[in-house]
């Protein structure tokens, strides 16, 4: 009788966990797997409300705990965090080998488990690769984690063309959809009424959500940060901000975040929301404004209009629910201003969008099901022959 097949995923913060929870829900509940869930960074800092609380408040069993994040905010910081989660990681994937390591999306923290997997020869399936963000050290480490991975869950047809174009063999390469859109189908969000009590909402008046993190290829986080804020300045209508991604920079937007809300009575600043409570804050929302892929990705889903705000999101597919602005000021208040029009929103009703239709988690699982074993997993991989062109002679010297 065949074992079951042993998946080893990682999350490393609420940026990922929400994306992520989906497809282990399919993976935890089938006998054909046997899956151990690692998790660290952020998830594991009181700073970022220790957010492993909602891993297991989701009924998900903790396997394996990584202590790793710097109570730090600069780039060494967070090159440190990279190196200390790979000492740790060598001596689990060492002692715990799975078939197969499941690994997700554009955090730095994940170049540490894909690095020590390559070393180990243990085979990797990556989800949300193909996607480009170029305001941010992210896309590179997307393209990393691409480069290292043997399976690859993509959520759009162009992303699935790009790895295709970029010379993965098209057995690899699988268009789901993005996982975090699961959530939005499932009707497992909380009640609009108890969503408002325990966020303390005025149902007569829609709140934006803000989620502003670091452009994180900026020389100063400041540059698209200050701009940003002095809009803010502006702004009449309820605020909900969303805590930034611990990279570095984020402890300067936060201090402001929190200074914004301390002048204003409807403004407020959410160290960690639980990933179903924030799917369902966008429902309850007027639009979302910043510069996180949460607008690109899930927002066009419900619709709900969005503000992109400067060059972290870059690249990304866009949807008409997106208005794209720089980061200057008065760019930004117009373009609240039209997010924020009724008639804007009323324009949306029967959108698509290119990200899925809420059943990444179910492909991913069955997908995972019919893999080859790690032998042919692991194979080089290679351009096919005719699709690699005839090369010039250099002339004779």
């Amino acid at each position: 009788m065949n074992h079951p097949k042993k998946v080893m995923a990682l999350t490393t913060s609420r940026a990922d966990w929400g994306h992520l929870s989906s497809p282990l829900q399919f993976l935890r509940d089938d006998p054909a797997f046997d899956l151990s869930l690692v998790v660290m960074g952020a998830h594991l800092s009181p700073e970022f409300g220790f957010t492993v609380d909602e891993i297991l408040a989701d009924g998900f069993e903790v396997s394996h705990k990584i202590e790793c994040l710097l109570s730090s905010d600069t780039a060494q910081g967070m090159s440190k965090t990279i190196g200390l989660a790979t000492l740790s990681l060598s001596d689990l994937l060492q002692d715990h080998p799975p078939d197969i390591l499941l690994l997700i999306a554009d955090r730095y923290e994940m170049l540490a488990p894909a690095s020590v997997a390559l070393a180990h020869g243990i085979p990797m399936a990556h989800i949300e690769g193909g996607e480009v963000s170029e305001g941010a050290i992210d896309h590179a480490v997307r393209q990393a984690l691409t480069a290292m991975s043997h399976v690859h869950f993509v959520p759009t047809e162009t992303a699935k063309k790009r790895l295709l174009l970029a010379g993965e063999e098209p057995w690899r390469v699988h268009r789901v959809g993005a996982p975090s859109i699961d959530h939005l189908t499932r009707g497992q969000l909380p009640d609009a009424e108890e969503l408002r009590t325990m966020l303390e909402l005025d149902s007569r008046r829609p709140p934006v959500v803000v989620a502003w993190h670091p452009t994180t290829l900026d020389a100063d986080v400041r540059i698209e940060t200050d701009p940003f804020f002095e809009a803010l300045e502006n702004v009449t209508e309820p605020i909900v901000f969303c805590f930034p991604n611990a990279d570095a920079g984020s402890r300067d937007i936060r201090e402001r975040a929190s200074r914004y809300c301390e002048k204003r009575a409807d403004a407020q600043i959410r160290v960690n929301l639980p990933h179903t409570m924030y799917w369902g804050l966008l429902l309850e929302a007027k639009a979302i404004v910043g510069n996180s892929s949460s607008g690109i990705m899930e927002a066009p889903a419900i619709p709900l209009p969005c503000l992109n705000v400067g060059r972290r999101q870059q690249g990304r597919e866009r949807s008409r629910c997106i208005i794209d602005v720089s980061a200057e000021k008065t760019e930004i208040l117009e373009g609240f201003g039209k997010v924020c029009d009724p008639h804007f929103r009323e324009k949306l009703q029967g959108m698509t969008h290119a990200y899925g239709d809420g059943h990444a988690g179910k492909r991913i699982a069955k997908i995972l099901r019919d893999l080859p074993g790690k032998e042919e997993l692991i194979l080089k991989k290679a351009l096919p022959a005719d699709s690699i062109p005839e090369l010039p002679v250099w002339p004779n010297q």
